[in-house]
């Protein structure tokens, strides 16, 4: 057990806690200003949340590191009997997300073998087509296009199709489901759970489908473990598969949104990618430690203290809620120089857009891939591509974790 070191504060003596979440940043894909002045005077605070519960808020580059990696904070223990789970944190119960090693290590070697850099780098030639074809599409429809659905939902949704093997045309079906799953506290939890049966009623016909004619794609895959091997229960294995499925086009959709508004406040750099395309793989890794695509509502996932923990200076007791906010962490002035900055031309260092240890993201190297070729896409064949409305018009959805725009209207010069 850690011992108090001179100087160390005890979760006893901290200030009254904040209400979080906190309100909106004025340019949406930056945190909060209260999580700056927070990583400013400490890189922990105790806070309130939503339900007047209290947990351990961690916004420092070096403890948010700390937190994921250290099997002192259990991800299992937030899924206790009893404990209540809110928001998206919901959709984990039952998955990868809700488990620690050695149980899983054992269900993420199941899926593991499909998300190695190798097979994923060789989906790259059929990426870069669904950019294509995605833009396409927009060429030969009306100006002003909508970015957010009819390219950046389009190119994220067909991808995940591809590697699960589900039907593209049931891509506005699952969308509406996983937008509601991605929900923030706000959001009714009976909406949450409706959301679930009917994706996961979804994904078990898929998977009877996919006994009766395996394919070469991970649901088959996973279908084959649980029949053959046993490794999945039957819940197991529809879990596994919708969280994949809901997870894996929500985030990169609309990261790769965000992204582009990012670029256009910021036209030097925008100019810079256009000039040069082979900064991009470059540029995908900065603007995945700039952009904040957390909605304003986002509580991070928990994790539960094990055993009396020291972190950031204070002494924290086992059985306390402990919150590592990634994208605070991105911008902490300790790890990255001038942090408020979009610098394309910034020393390279490990963000945690995706995580680390255990619970890295499995599709982050798939979700690099997809930023890439959208990138590489779009500055090829659309130079001019341009916001059609100032930042300030955009609408978000509303109770989402995830910051969800409605509509990106853009426009391009005649070609």
């Amino acid at each position: 057990m850690d011992t108090q070191t001179p100087g160390e504060q005890t979760a006893m003596n901290q200030p009254e806690a904040p209400r979080f979440p906190f309100p909106a940043a004025p340019v949406p894909y930056d945190p909060a200003p209260e999580i700056r002045q927070l990583t400013a005077k400490c890189p922990v605070t105790k806070v309130t949340l939503p339900n007047d519960s209290t947990a351990w808020l961690v916004t420092g580059y070096d403890q948010t590191r700390e937190v994921v990696i250290d099997q002192r904070y259990s991800r299992t223990l937030a899924y206790a009997p009893g404990r209540p789970v809110y928001g998206v944190e919901a959709m984990a119960a039952g998955t990868l997300n809700a488990m620690d090693p050695p149980e899983h290590s054992q269900y993420r070697k199941l899926v593991a073998g499909a998300f190695t850099g190798k097979r994923i780098e060789a989906l790259r030639p059929q990426v870069a087509k669904i950019v294509d074809n995605a833009i396409d599409a927009m060429l030969a429809g009306p100006r002003p296009a909508d970015l957010a659905h009819s390219f950046s939902l389009m190119v994220s949704a067909r991808v995940i199709c591809l590697l699960l093997g589900v039907p593209v045309a049931d891509i506005g079906k699952f969308s509406e489901w996983s937008n509601t799953m991605f929900g923030d506290w706000s959001r009714p939890p009976e909406r949450i759970a409706e959301a679930q049966a009917a994706i996961g009623g979804y994904m078990a016909g898929l998977i009877d489908q996919k006994r009766k004619a395996p394919g070469d794609d991970l649901i088959s895959v996973l279908t084959d473990a649980r029949d053959t091997g046993g490794k999945l229960t039957e819940d197991e294995l529809v879990r596994f598969c919708f969280v994949l499925l809901a997870g894996g086009h929500e985030t990169t959709a609309n990261m790769i949104s965000l992204s582009f508004v990012a670029l256009c406040q910021h036209p030097a750099e925008l100019d810079q990618m256009r000039a040069d395309l082979d900064l991009i793989p470059a540029a995908v890794e900065e603007l995945l430690r700039y952009v904040d695509i957390n909605g304003s509502g986002f509580v991070p996932f928990s994790r539960i203290t094990r055993e009396e923990v020291s972190l950031g200076g204070l002494t924290i007791p086992a059985g306390e809620a402990v919150l590592a906010w990634y994208q605070a962490a991105n911008r902490d002035p300790a790890a990255f120089g001038d942090p408020d900055r979009l610098d394309l031309d910034r020393p390279p260092r490990a963000h945690l857009g995706f995580g680390a240890g255990a619970h890295h993201c499995l599709g982050g190297q798939l979700a690099r891939i997809e930023l890439q070729e959208a990138f590489r896409g779009l500055l090829t064949r659309l130079p001019s591509l341009r916001m059609a409305i100032p930042m300030s018009d955009l609408e978000f959805r509303e109770g989402q974790s995830i910051m969800s725009i409605r509509e990106l209207p853009v426009t391009w010069d005649d070609i």
